[in-house]
Order: C-alpha cells, then structure tokens, then sequence
C-alpha cells in the first residue's frame, strides 16, 4: 500500500513536469514490482516519467503495475479469509478477446487518461476535463463498451465538480488512483472481453442484499446459495439489478424502483426460495437474471440457510482485473459474538460516535454500521443486540470490517429475524410506505415531462 500511495502522490501534482519528490516517490513505486516480470519495463517506465519524457505506452506500464500491486493485495487478504470461512474457492477462465471494432475509441480514451495523469488533480481545468465527453457520448451507444463509458463518465463528472484542481483543498488521491488506473487498463485490447458463463439450473436460496445508493443511481446485490439440479457442489452467487434514480427517492421508496425489474427482491422479502431453469451464470459467481428463467420456490429462512448451506458451498473465483481488495465482499455467518459498543477517536469515529465491534473467535471485528442501508428496518441498535448476523466480510485499507445484512435478536424471549431488505418486496411500516409514495410520485412527474418533451 504504501508503493501504491507514492504513485498517487506523484500523479497528484502530475507528471508533466516531475518535482525530485515526485521522481523519488516513482522510484519507489518501481521497487515494489522489481521481483515480477512487469520489473524492466516499469522501471524504464517510472524513469522516463520522473524526466517528464513518459508517453503512452508509459503510463499503460504504470497502470498495470499499480492495478497487479492492489491485485496481490487482494489475493493475500482473500486467501486468509478463506482460512477463515474455511470454505473453498473456484477458479477463473480468461476472458474471450473483444473485436477491435472500437479500437480508435478505445485509443482516444487512453489519450484522454495520458493527459490527466500529465496535468495532475491539482492541474485539471474544465478544458482538459471535457475532453472525456465526447468519447462517452461515442460509446454510451455500444453495450461492449459501457463499463468503460459508464466510469469514464462518472470519473469525468466528479473531476468536473472539483475544478480548479489548484483550489482543492484535499485530493482523494487513491480513489482518483484507483478510477485512472481502472480506465487505462480498460482502454487495452481484450479487457472488455466477455467472461466465461454457464447456465443454472436448480434452486437459489437467498441469503441477504446489499443495497448500493448513489444520487442518481441505486443497485440491490443479492447474495444466495445456488444447489445445482444435478447434484453438483452448492456455490455462492450474486444476482444484481440497477437503476438510475431521481434524488427525490429516498429511503423505502428505493425498493419501489428496484422492484420491477428482478422478482428476486419481493422472495427475499417473503423469505422464499426460487428455482432458475437455464439461467446465465458467469464463472465470477454473477447470475444474468432475468425474470423469465425463474419461479418462485418453497419458504426458505435465510439463517437456516446461513447455518446448514452456506458452509459447503464454494466460493466464486475472481476475474484477474477485478482483484482488488476494495471489492472484497465476502459472505459471513457469525453467531456466539460478544458486542462492544465504545465512543470517542477508535476505528476513526469522530469525537461522540459510537463504534460497535463483534469480538469473534476471541479477536475484535469492527462493524460497518455506516453501510446498513435508510431503506429497511435494520440499524446499528439493532445490530449492538443481536446474537447471529449474516453479513459480508470487507477489508478497508489495513482493517478487516463487517458489514451486516441481517441479524437475529431476541424480543420477548422470541428469536426474531431483522433484514436490511427486510422492505425489498413492499411493507407496512408508515415511514416505509410513505417513502415509497413519494418515490412513485417523483416518478410519475418524470414520466409526465420526458413524456411531454418528446411530444415537442
């Protein structure tokens, strides 16, 4: 990590014209991979961009190592976790090579990536920013290129709402680091290659969801056993949906966009099972859902699941350029904890927040009560009283973290079950209900205006 922060600090006053404590950070940054055949080259690289003489080819070699450094981070912090789960884990099959259809786009996104990392987040302006427009708005249209198009348009508005960079008063270095590196290796011949799949066929016994929101976008990540009709070993798997959102949905009324387009959500709110006939599934453990290959199922409680499936079924192997540790995301089942709920500085809680840790197999795990979604019944209360949690494991730049999903407390002497997407599939709590009215309200207007400008 700490070659990997001398990188992002070199390219946060930018590698036109290189300071000595720039050059000096790139010379660490070399270090770090000279025992890897990436060694030679990287270190001409990191030369040739300390004299301020780095051209394209450069900053791809720069990117690759910073991308296989944050990937053998990943693999370590992985391979302890599954000491941990005790659990196996499935291999990866290389990506099939994309045709170069798109190649002059892919060219000139790069380009685009060259001139940041050569003007630095303290040296961009709206003219070097905009520049990624245009090759956006040229590959929004094609579905092979639009998990880049989708980042570079992200990446490009959030560098646009921090112009000037000279007037920053904080740069968020490594997430400008991780977002640049990502592009650069994306713009390269076969990266947007499609991954190996199968189909699935059998019963999907869901565990939890983790619901992701943004501004104007919100995304609800199933995480489920998958027992395979033909016997086979039980696997974990993910199943995703994404919306974009107006920023008037809020709380609740999140499900109620999300709802439409995955059945999933409303069996994981009624605590069923479901059963997929011929369904895609990448090696990566991701199911393409569609609603047309799958039925409901019988009642299946997630925490028996946790206890009796989750322990046999393997875990999903990771595509080469998604290892990264900040995608480590590993499904847990934790009971017999003790709870410590402290105040004050720990785990960088300001003064007055309370933290909550799990002390597990005699060892403290800081629960990341900053991820239990507005949208459901679940809250950090909650969680300080309960006695199982279904949750993922996580690791945030030197500490392991827990995000919880879903708890079992203890009301009147009853074990109860609290899920965060408890609400997935509709509720009755007045606050939920009102939400989702006025996500259905904001809606209908966008529908009306949309519907109104293209009658223009």
């Amino acid at each position: 990590m700490a070659a990997v922060d001398a990188f992002d600090r070199a390219l946060v006053s930018g590698l036109l014209r290189p300071q000595p404590a720039q050059a000096a950070d790139l010379s660490e940054f070399a270090r770090a991979v000279a025992g890897t055949p990436l060694a030679s080259r990287v270190a001409e690289a990191a030369e040739k961009a300390a004299a301020g003489a780095a051209v394209e080819d450069h900053f791809v070699l720069l990117a690759a190592a910073r991308t296989a450094l944050l990937g053998s981070i990943h693999d370590a912090v992985v391979g302890r976790l599954d000491e941990f789960t005790g659990r196996t884990r499935g291999t990866d099959t290389p990506p099939t090579t994309a045709d170069d259809r798109s190649a002059n786009l892919l060219a000139a996104a790069r380009a685009w990536l060259c001139d940041l990392a050569r003007a630095g987040w303290q040296g961009i302006d709206h003219d070097v920013v905009s520049g990624a427009a245009q090759i956006v708005s040229a590959m929004l249209p094609d579905p092979a290129l639009r998990r880049l198009s989708t980042l570079l348009d992200g990446f490009s508005n959030e560098l646009a709402a921090s112009c000037p960079g000279a007037a920053l008063e904080r740069v968020p270095a490594r997430r400008w680091g991780d977002l640049w590196a990502r592009a650069v290796i994306l713009t390269l011949p076969g990266a947007l290659g499609a991954g190996a799949h199968t189909t699935a066929t059998g019963r999907l016994l869901p565990l939890a969801v983790d619901l992701q929101e943004h501004a104007t976008a919100a995304q609800a990540q199933v995480h489920a056993v998958f027992e395979p009709a033909d016997g086979s070993a039980p696997r974990l798997v993910r199943a995703s949906v994404s919306v974009p959102k107006p920023d008037t949905a809020v709380g609740a009324g999140v499900w109620q966009l999300l709802r439409p387009h995955m059945s999933l959500l409303s069996a994981v709110a009624e605590g069923r099972s479901m059963h997929l006939l011929g369904m895609p599934l990448t090696d990566g453990g991701d199911l393409l859902w569609s609603d047309e290959l799958a039925r409901p199922g019988e009642p299946a409680d997630a925490f028996a699941t946790a206890r009796v499936a989750l322990p046999a079924a393997t875990d999903a192997a990771t595509a080469p350029l998604d290892r990264h540790p900040a995608r480590i995301a590993v499904p847990v089942f934790l009971e017999g904890y003790a709870v410590e709920v402290a105040e004050g500085h720990t785990d960088g809680a300001a003064p007055g927040e309370e933290t909550l840790r799990f002390t597990v197999t005699g060892r403290p795990l800081l629960v990341d009560t900053d991820r239990i979604p507005t949208a459901g019944p679940l809250t950090p209360k909650t969680v300080a009283a309960s006695g199982a949690c279904i949750g993922l494991l996580r690791w945030d730049a030197g500490t392991y973290c827990l995000q919880p999903l879903a708890v079992e407390t203890t009301v009147r002497k009853k074990p109860v079950a609290v899920h965060a997407a408890a609400w997935a599939g509709g509720t009755t709590d007045k606050a939920g209900v009102k939400a989702e009215k006025a996500a259905t309200d904001a809606v209908a207007v966008l529908r009306e205006r949309a519907g109104r400008l293209l009658r223009k």
